[in-house]
Formats: structure tokens, C-alpha cells, sequence
């Protein structure tokens, strides 16, 4: 499912709520292309790799918690496919785990954690720990690619999210009648579209791939 108008984390959790959802329905997949402003200091601006207004490839997925594995794998497979169309085949994934400052149990992280991890294998790859790079309310995946110089930049992510739909108190009917909180799973693939330009025109020196070169035949 597609919202074509821009929208954000909180818009997505207030139209899964409209109306009494089944664990037929999920996964529920919403997705945008939205416009974000951040106060970066003028220190740290560069070029279009880093920016104070950019839009991301933003998405939302409400799921079971059954379902989690399975569409994981199935995101990992869809980005892997997205950066391979631009060229870029050394990408590697990284499993932020539970910070310092942390919500819930050490059993919820355990738990969490190996999900990701067994979802990254899932779908026929490997990954790194970040230690204690998590958000405070669960891990992530992290997605590197390198620029023609070496840099690595994070472009793509995944990160599980219990808070948000037990705040805006989203629910589902499950199987066996009862109401249940799924969960969210946030996700990009290109991340910002500014600064992924940048790496592709770096990586590329210009020459661009076939379909996306604006000038794809030369007759001398």
C-alpha cells in the first residue's frame, strides 16, 4: 500500500488505525518520498552529501511479529537488487545492538537482535556487529556502501519499533480473537537522495549506468 501525498511516521500510524485491522490484512506496507529538514551546523555541510533540507525514501511496515524474519529478508534481497541497478556491489550490513541507554528487557534485545541476525542469513548474507549503535527502542540493520574514494557512507536501514504503536496504541485482531500490537518496521533504501547522487557521481566519475545515463549512445 502507497500514500502519494508526503507523510510521516506518526501519519502512517493514524491510517493503520482507521478502521478494525485483521492479522489477515498484515503486513500493511506504506511508503513516500518525504521532504526533512535538519538544523545541521554550517561546520558540517557538504556539498549534497550532507544537507539541511533532503528527502529520504521513506517507508513503513506493520507486521506480526511472526512476520518479522520473513520481510526483513525480503527488504534486505529488494536493496541489495536497488544498489546493484546503480553499480554498487560492496555493500556491507552492519547489526547496531542495544545502547548504553536503553527501553525494555535484556530477553526483548536478545530476542530482537537474533531476529535481525537471522533475518540478514535468511536472505544469503553476511553482516558485522555495531555495538551499542541501536536506537534506545531496538537494533537496526545498517547498509555501507563505499564512494570512488574510500568513504563509507550509511545509506540504507531497517530498525524494529515497538514504541510508536504501543504510544499511538495501534492493534490488530489476531487469529484466535484477541487484540495485539504489531510491530513497526521503518525503512530506506537510498536513505537521503541527495547525498546517494553524490556517491553515484563519484562512484561512477559521471559515467552513469546504461538506463540511467542521459546520454546512453555516441555516434562518431
Amino acid at each position: 500500500q502507497i500514500a502519494l501525498k508526503p507523510l510521516n511516521c506518526p501519519a502512517h500510524l493514524e491510517i493503520f488505525n482507521q478502521g478494525l485491522r485483521s492479522y489477515k490484512d498484515l503486513p500493511i506496507r506504506m511508503a513516500e518520498f518525504g521532504c526533512c529538514h535538519r538544523n545541521e551546523s554550517s561546520g558540517s555541510l557538504h556539498g549534497i552529501m550532507r544537507v539541511r533540507n533532503f528527502v529520504q525514501d521513506d517507508a513503513h511496515i506493520f507486521c506480526t511479529e511472526e512476520q518479522i524474519k520473513d520481510e526483513v529478508a525480503k527488504f534486505c534481497k529488494l536493496l541489495m537488487e536497488v544498489y546493484q541497478d546503480f553499480d554498487f556491489h560492496e555493500v556491507s550490513i552492519k547489526l547496531s545492538t542495544r545502547p548504553a541507554v536503553r527501553s525494555g528487557t535484556d530477553e526483548f534485545w536478545d530476542k530482537a537482535e537474533s531476529v535481525l541476525g537471522q533475518a540478514v542469513e535468511l536472505a544469503g548474507y553476511k553482516y558485522d556487529i555495531l555495538p551499542g549503535e541501536g536506537a534506545f527502542y531496538a537494533p537496526k540493520l545498517e547498509f555501507h556502501l563505499k564512494d570512488a574514494i574510500g568513504r563509507t557512507w550509511q545509506c540504507g536501514t531497517i530498525q524494529l519499533d515497538y514504541i510508536l504503536p504501543e504510544r499511538f496504541k495501534a492493534c490488530y485482531i489476531s487469529h484466535d480473537g484477541s487484540k495485539k500490537q504489531p510491530v513497526m518496521l521503518h525503512r530506506v533504501i537510498l536513505g537521503t537522495f541527495e547525498r546517494f547522487i553524490g556517491i553515484l557521481i563519484e562512484n561512477c566519475a559521471g559515467k552513469f549506468p546504461l538506463w540511467l545515463s542521459p546520454v546512453q549512445v555516441a555516434i562518431c
